[in-house]
């Protein structure tokens, strides 16, 4: 029986959907391509009329999910003044909600660590869609020059992945979530303008 285009780029998009969700559930190498196929209903023979190989469905399905996170932070950003849209971005991703759902969360904190023994090809279309993310993330720091916001943006991310997996690892009780706010307030307190820095200093010195 031969399929429409259509129904063709349907079938195929859901397959990366449930191979992005997966592959932040259990990791690069946490499920199989039969299962990935049987979880898009799918039979193990029909993978290669969708994808040349393992690794071209692994790089479409992390950048799906890299795509998502960039997305959900645009969206966040979306009637809300520069002065809170950063953290807004921040405290959504250091969440307990967040830190409880990897399947539907970011891709960085879940994959990374695989990532980096991957192909070269797996690993250059990796780091572009985190450049993305850096890039949308210097965009918060209004009135900084573009160098010093990429930097910012940077070491944001950085922190914001590190406190996410330092999370999952401890679990879902107190000492998860004190690693959570320690890594909001600690993002958060270094994106304040330097004058607003200065006053609390004064404030504080004189109370």
């Amino acid at each position: 029986m031969r399929y429409s285009k259509e129904h063709k780029f349907q079938t195929h998009a859901r397959i990366v959907k449930r191979a992005s969700i997966k592959l932040r559930e259990r990791g690069a190498h946490g499920i199989g391509v039969a299962d990935l196929m049987k979880e898009a209903g799918l039979t193990h023979g029909g993978f290669y009329a969708h994808f040349d190989s393992r690794d071209a469905l692994m790089i479409e399905a992390f950048t799906h999910a890299m795509d998502r996170s960039t997305e959900h932070w645009r969206k966040q950003s979306e009637g809300t003044s520069a002065e809170k849209r950063l953290s807004g971005i921040v405290n959504s991703y250091l969440s307990a909600e967040h830190r409880d759902n990897p399947g539907q969360g970011c891709a960085v904190p879940a994959l990374a660590a695989e990532i980096a023994r991957e192909s070269a090809k797996t690993r250059k279309a990796f780091a572009g869609r985190m450049e993305q993310m850096v890039e949308m993330l210097a965009k918060q720091f209004h009135g900084t020059p573009p160098k010093a916001a990429r930097k910012r943006a940077m070491a944001t991310l950085a922190t914001m992945m590190g406190t996410l997996v330092m999370a999952r690892v401890a679990g879902s009780g107190e000492f998860s979530d004190e690693i959570l706010k320690s890594g909001r307030e600690a993002i958060l307190e270094r994106a304040k303008p330097v004058a607003a820095k200065k006053s609390a200093g004064r404030t504080t010195a004189s109370a």
